[in-house]
């Protein structure tokens, strides 16, 4: 069963109880089914007590068997020769510590006449015999697999917490009713649990929350259902699949909160987009990079790039397009007047033709003059304008007052005009085009400064897992 209560000592952590209580009653299982429990009580837990009566004895090692089959029952990495034999490094990495607990214990804790403590205690009852005969072999190999698979050791003993014919009440029994000196070991117990039992972490310093711990269970549960063995690296890449997934929607969702608040369309230039954009998108690679683990080929963070891209892109359109609609309602509003003045034939007399000229002037300085018109500004210009060159044109060819040759002047002067007004527009579009081109770089070299950020955090810790996995080994 599991017990879960608010941490006595680090508040807004949790503290996980697992209780495998039933191993060897007959009535609950079998061999077979306690060796499993075992082996999930091993993978899940971060400090592992195991509860025991009396002394440290052949008999206490004994029933502490399943502690051998431990390598038949769990696999550290999941591709490996047939004959090879997996490292008891690679168990160390992510073994809990041991902690040995000796109820109604009744020796005197002393060698050879001197006092002992209850871990100098256990380290003697680890000890190995020199010899290779069957009986020795046996005796060596549970204290063998403790040795070289647990990481850390500590033992506490327990006296008996009241008289023999009390104990049938302790469930109801106060502290102050039970031996002082057994509520002393409880608390010094209780106290070390408190301190000293770590986070849950896997290979990779990757420590288990809530959601962590139930993908672990399953993933486990799964692989003793279907006949194979719980892999600690198969477990890790399930619980990366299933994180780097909800990471990548993490960011995209911490992108889409900074964009949301930070950008009014139209933005007056392109590079203004570009460049909240930009910040936006190093928050979101943060994010990402905070939230994920064992990214495999960076599949996930590519994901994340070509989301990125996309809201960049699809932000590039929504920016165009209220460009040219604030664009469209300026002009509307601003030449209304001239329009209705042409179609009441205003300009359409002698000396109509530089009035108008002279009038669309004056509004085009002020249509310039309105702000955040955005990127479109000058292209909605001239398309609308050339939609008025046949009206213009009209009006040009029906003036009196101008002669011929004044006409055809006219005529070269509005055509360089809109020639020099598209090249304008032509160059205005390759310098888009550019900067999209030096954005898309940016964010590429983005990605590649943080995920080497990160390369190197997990190289260093992993360095030091290495490191220490081999001086328990080496212990």
């Amino acid at each position: 069963w599991m017990w879960c209560v608010p941490h006595p000592k680090k508040p807004n952590y949790t503290l996980v109880l697992l209780d495998t209580e039933g191993l060897g009653d007959v009535q609950k299982g079998d061999n077979q089914n306690d060796s499993w429990i075992f082996a999930l009580a091993i993978l899940l837990s971060s400090t592992f007590v195991y509860n025991s009566m009396g002394t440290i004895n052949q008999q206490a090692m004994d029933q502490l068997h399943y502690v051998t089959e431990l390598t038949e029952k769990i696999r550290a990495k999941s591709s490996r020769n047939a004959n090879e034999v997996e490292d008891s490094a690679d168990f160390v990495s992510f073994f809990p510590d041991f902690v040995w607990t000796l109820r109604d214990f009744s020796l005197e804790l002393a060698v050879d006449g001197q006092p002992i403590s209850a871990d100098e205690y256990l380290q003697n009852s680890l000890k190995l015999k020199q010899g290779t005969s069957p009986k020795d072999k046996n005796f060596n190999l549970p204290r063998l697999c403790i040795r070289k698979f647990f990481p850390k050791k500590k033992c506490f003993i327990f006296d008996r917490p009241t008289h023999r014919k009390k104990l049938g009440q302790l469930e109801t029994m106060n502290d102050d009713e039970l031996d002082p000196e057994f509520v002393q070991q409880a608390a010094d117990f209780c106290s070390y649990i408190f301190s000293k039992s770590k986070v849950k972490t896997l290979s990779g310093g990757i420590q288990v929350n809530g959601p962590r711990l139930e993908t672990l269970v399953m993933t486990y549960i799964n692989a003793i259902s279907s006949g194979d063995l719980p892999c600690m690296e198969n477990a890790v890449l399930a619980l990366a699949q299933i994180e780097n997934s909800a990471a990548v929607q993490k960011a995209m969702a911490h992108y889409d909160q900074q964009m949301a608040e930070k950008v009014q369309l139209p933005t007056e230039t392109l590079q203004e987009l570009l460049d909240l954009h930009m910040a936006s998108e190093k928050e979101a690679i943060e994010v990402f990079m905070k939230n994920s683990f064992k990214d495999v080929d960076h599949l996930f963070q590519k994901e994340l790039a070509a989301q990125l891209e996309k809201r960049r892109d699809d932000y590039y359109k929504e920016n165009m397009k209220a460009s040219s609609d604030r664009c469209s309602a300026l002009l509307k509003d601003i030449f209304h007047s001239l329009e209705e003045d042409i179609k009441q034939g205003v300009y359409s007399k002698s000396g109509g033709y530089h009035l108008l000229i002279q009038t669309m002037q004056e509004l085009k300085k002020k249509y310039l003059q309105e702000p955040r018109k955005g990127i479109q500004s000058e292209e909605v210009l001239q398309t609308y304008l050339r939609s008025k060159e046949s009206v213009i044109d009209a009006i040009l060819q029906t003036d009196q007052t101008l002669t011929e040759k004044e006409k055809e002047i006219e005529v070269q002067r509005v055509k360089g005009e809109s020639a020099e007004a598209a090249a304008k527009m032509l160059e205005e579009m390759q310098k888009k085009n550019q900067q999209m081109m030096e954005e898309k770089e940016k964010s590429y070299q983005e990605h590649v400064k943080q995920l080497t950020e990160k390369m190197e955090q997990e190289r260093a810790q992993l360095m030091a897992e290495q490191e220490r996995a081999l001086s328990l080994k080496l212990q």
